[in-house]
């Protein structure tokens, strides 16, 4: 009977050990994950970026005949350099 309880630990702790084992490699896999992750939303950031600043250059280059969204952005801008200036003077 003391040899099916030691068998038992021993299984119990080999089973333990390898879960231990399961849940070190499910985080190391979810911290890569969260990198990456963290990775391609700074990507995209900097894509949006990139693309507001297209936009807003192809409406200077066409001059009054800019798309509707680009007059938008630079009204948007000028809003908020005249809210700056308004700041800064008061």
């Amino acid at each position: 009977m003391l040899d099916t309880v030691k068998q038992k630990i021993k299984r119990l702790i080999a089973a333990y050990e390898a879960e231990r084992m399961e849940r070190i490699r499910l985080q190391d896999a979810l911290d890569k994950a969260q990198a990456q992750n963290e990775t391609y939303r700074k990507q995209i950031t900097e894509l949006e970026r990139q693309i507001d600043n297209l936009k807003l250059a192809e409406a200077f280059k066409a001059g009054s005949e800019g798309s509707p969204e680009a007059r938008k952005k630079i009204n948007s801008l000028m809003k908020e350099i005249d809210r700056c200036i308004t700041l800064l003077e008061g």
